[in-house]
């Protein structure tokens, strides 16, 4: 082997044995191409860049789990599966608003329906109550309040990321109870 394959096993050689050198050398020798490629598939400059720091702070965190001989092979799919991680965070994160953002036609001259509705409304808040306290929070800041990501992180203090993942937490726990639900609140109209 030579060129490029090459300088990667010795780098990651190094890697496995701590050197923070090589990982600087990896980082430098990756980071611009990993970013255009994220920035291409995301058009957010954010975003690219905390899924590329992602990317390379998990390398450093399994330096010694992976064998890894083509670091830059390694890295840019470690950053295209990011990427479709987070296409799909987004995709439920937009099939919930759908979902708790819709409001579906009540005629108020059917007080059976209409009960039925605030009803269902109720079990919905319930299982938003469920969630774990800082999930809920957050859930509440995007969903009542509909401020952006960015705006509850700093609102909170914390990361971005952390709001996006509590917010695919707060989805994933209630997916199951909004279909139950909606199943039942349909059965009363069909």
């Amino acid at each position: 082997m030579t060129g490029q394959p090459n300088k990667d096993i010795l780098w990651m050689e190094r890697l496995r044995e701590d050197d923070a050198a090589a990982f600087t050398e990896i980082y430098e020798a990756y980071r611009e191409k990993l970013l255009a490629v994220a920035f291409n598939r995301l058009s957010d400059i954010q975003a690219a860049e905390d899924i590329v720091q992602d990317v390379f702070a998990s390398l450093w965190n399994q330096r010694h789990n992976r064998q890894i001989n083509n670091a830059g092979a390694y890295l840019a799919t470690a950053v295209k599966y990011k990427i479709l991680d987070r296409f799909r965070r987004e995709q439920l994160l937009r099939q919930y608003q759908e979902v708790y953002s819709t409001n579906i036609p009540v005629n108020v001259a059917e007080p059976e329906m209409t009960y039925q509705y605030k009803h269902i409304l109720q079990l919905l808040q319930e299982e938003v109550n469920k969630l774990p306290e800082k999930c809920q929070l957050i859930f509440r800041y995007s969903r009542e309040q509909g401020m952006p990501v960015k705006e509850i992180a700093q609102t909170l203090n914390i990361s971005s990321k952390t709001v996006e993942n509590q917010l695919t937490k707060a989805l994933r726990q209630l997916k199951g109870s909004i279909r139950h639900l909606f199943s039942i609140f349909f059965s009363f109209f069909f």
